[in-house]
């Protein structure tokens, strides 16, 4: 049954909705920007309408499974945290693109909305904002790198885990969190690496 319903999991994840509305477009993802297959890629190339529904649609592909899952076998469940973490991986790694997905971030902000009732995706989403308005104010409103994105989430992400362990929710979503956030960087190695060149390469001129 579990073997099962992470299948289901992975492969609604997998399923490349960005990729494939650019694909009508007649845009490839992958040689927009640094090549991710994921919505903001598709906003940047088809515009804000298509961005728009590129997140909501990768937002539901994880929504809808983990709000499944969570009913079936609740969060108090630790094989709850294979199952969230489901479709995130099929979204990381889509068989439909040679396993190299997209960057997961609006399909992870699916994921936890559905297992915590949108409390922690609301926080990571005022977090965001808060770090993007900072990031465009020192910037000048000029448009931000991958890389920078990259750090942004990353730091973002990294707050939530404080954020749960003050509000004290379950040990078994802070493990999710972190086994979220290993794939969250994984996802985004080269981007670190690049951006930790330049700082060196800054530093040495």
């Amino acid at each position: 049954m579990i073997l099962i319903m992470s299948l289901i999991g992975f492969f609604s994840g997998a399923i490349m909705f960005s990729y494939w509305l650019a694909r009508l477009k007649g845009i490839n993802l992958k040689e927009i920007r640094e090549g991710n297959p994921g919505a903001f890629n598709l906003g940047y190339a088809a515009g804000l309408t298509y961005g728009i529904l590129g997140a909501s649609l990768d937002f539901l592909k994880g929504y809808l499974p983990a709000y499944y899952f969570a009913k079936v076998i609740g969060l108090d469940d630790s094989r709850i945290i294979f199952l969230a973490l489901s479709p995130i991986l099929g979204h990381a790694f889509s068989p439909f693109l040679k396993f190299k997905g997209g960057k997961a971030l609006a399909t992870t902000f699916g994921v936890w909305s559905a297992l915590t009732k949108f409390q922690i995706s609301f926080f990571y989403a005022v977090i965001l904002g808060i770090l993007k308005y900072i990031e465009r104010k020192i910037n000048k409103n000029k448009p931000s790198l991958p890389e920078i994105d990259a750090l942004l989430d990353l730091t973002g992400f990294g707050i939530i885990g404080i954020i749960l362990f003050v509000l004290q929710y379950s040990f078994i979503l802070q493990q999710f969190w972190f086994y979220n956030l290993v794939l969250l960087i994984f996802k985004r190695i080269r981007d670190i690496h690049t951006l930790l060149s330049l700082v060196f390469k800054s530093e040495q001129s």
